[in-house]
């Protein structure tokens, strides 16, 4: 196979100038006029459009405090790499018409890939975070050389239906997996053998070996958190808990605006919380609030579970097993939510998952009665809201980190510009 995509090389334009006065631009949004903070400041723009939509150069330039002359220069760079496009012009009561600019569809291209307990991903996102195309497998688990293959087949399918220009304007591949697969073996009703090769193989740089542009490895259910950090509306809390909802449930801390992983990546592991099992003992949360709950529940009623592994619109479970699931769930996930609390004060907590949209609202609805009948006690509880993403949040989440790495700044940047 032919390694895919090529890394585009910058030749971005050098500013220069001096900011148009010394007050501090609103909003606590700041780039800076020394050249030497070019490449900190194309991005601030990239950032700033997408945050926040099409503006003029008079608009970034008040934003941002740069001046009106480094604002055109910046702007020029990234329309003739592509990265910006004129819109419309539009006119005032006065003087010549502004024509703000917005992100340029084909830009960049990215891949996620995301490998799941049941099935496994590859999407092809545009500049704006838009998925153009996918490939699905469904698997009863997943071995690390099925994966590979499927990754390598996948992005040579998709690259294949772009340009040949546009497919040098793939900018890299994101990898959203589960972290320590193999300790979950027992848990999928597998064998431990079954699953121990990915002890000792490193996905991320076998995929490396095969591919020219930068790959990235981030645990699944942070890339679904980041997900909504960055293609999330603009109205997406600083600081929030978040819960994804997949074969198991995961979920991601954001504080400032920006993704907390912790030391070792693996921070915010919510299904390993121990929540009540309603028997006056403890279970952990991913023995409630996780589809293989679902699964099992399914199966024992003689059901088939295997659509819920297609997609989510092909989800063909009964109501009642459905219902049953939702209470359970939305018991563990109160619980998870008031423990969460307890050390962080989040100012809101967000439910997604790889289920249909009206499943999510009954459960976030459920989740917000169950938390109701806690004992929360010196304790203010966030809010609970439906995320924004949906299903595609882990393969969006694994997207958005060759676009993070390459274009954006921190969103915490603009935790409060207006």
């Amino acid at each position: 196979m032919e390694e895919i995509g090529v890394p585009r090389a910058s030749n971005r334009a050098t500013s220069g100038g001096v900011g148009s006065n010394g007050a501090p631009p609103p909003g606590g949004l700041r780039g800076s006029n020394q050249s030497g903070m070019r490449e900190h400041n194309e991005r601030l723009v990239l950032s700033l459009v997408r945050r926040q939509g099409p503006k003029a150069k008079s608009e970034i330039a008040r934003t941002t405090g740069l001046s009106a002359q480094t604002v055109s220069v910046i702007m020029r760079g990234l329309e003739a790499e592509g990265l910006l496009q004129k819109g419309d012009p539009v006119r005032g009561k006065v003087g010549q018409p502004s024509v703000p600019m917005r992100l340029a569809e084909d830009g960049a291209y990215f891949f996620g890939l995301k490998i799941g307990r049941r099935s496994a991903d590859l999407v092809l996102t545009n500049f704006l975070g838009k998925v153009i195309a996918r490939v699905h497998l469904t698997h009863r688990h997943p071995t690390p050389d099925a994966t590979i293959r499927f990754a390598r087949d996948a992005m040579e399918q998709l690259a294949g239906q772009l340009d040949p220009a546009d497919r040098g304007r793939i900018a890299g591949l994101g990898i959203a997996i589960p972290f320590q697969l193999w300790d979950w073996a027992k848990v999928m009703g597998l064998a431990p053998e079954k699953m121990a090769e990915w002890q000792t193989r490193d996905i991320r740089a076998e995929l490396q070996e095969v591919v020219e542009f930068p790959v990235f490895l981030q645990n699944d259910a942070s890339c679904a958190c980041g997900a909504e950090l960055v293609f999330g509306p603009p109205e997406t809390p600083q600081d929030f808990l978040y819960f994804y909802i997949g074969f198991f449930v995961g979920g991601g801390v954001v504080l400032n605006s920006a993704l907390y992983t912790g030391r070792t990546g693996n921070a915010a592991a919510l299904g390993s919380l121990p929540v009540p099992d309603g028997a006056g003992g403890s279970r952990q949360l991913i023995d409630v609030a996780s589809l293989a709950e679902l699964e099992r529940m399914l199966e024992i009623r003689g059901r088939d579970a295997n659509s819920l592994w297609e997609t989510p619109t092909s989800w063909l479970t009964g109501d009642d097993v459905l219902e049953e699931w939702i209470a359970a769930a939305a018991r563990g996930l109160a619980y998870a939510v008031a423990a969460a609390s307890a050390v962080i004060d989040f100012e809101a907590a967000l439910i997604d998952g790889w289920m249909p949209a009206p499943v999510r609202t009954r459960l976030v609805q459920e989740t917000r009665t169950a938390l109701g009948l806690v004992n929360l006690a010196g304790l203010t509880p966030p809010a609970l809201r439906e995320g924004s993403i949906g299903p595609d949040a882990r393969a969006l989440g694994a997207a958005s980190l060759p676009l993070s790495e390459r274009f954006l700044v921190s969103r915490h940047v603009f935790q409060s510009a207006g």
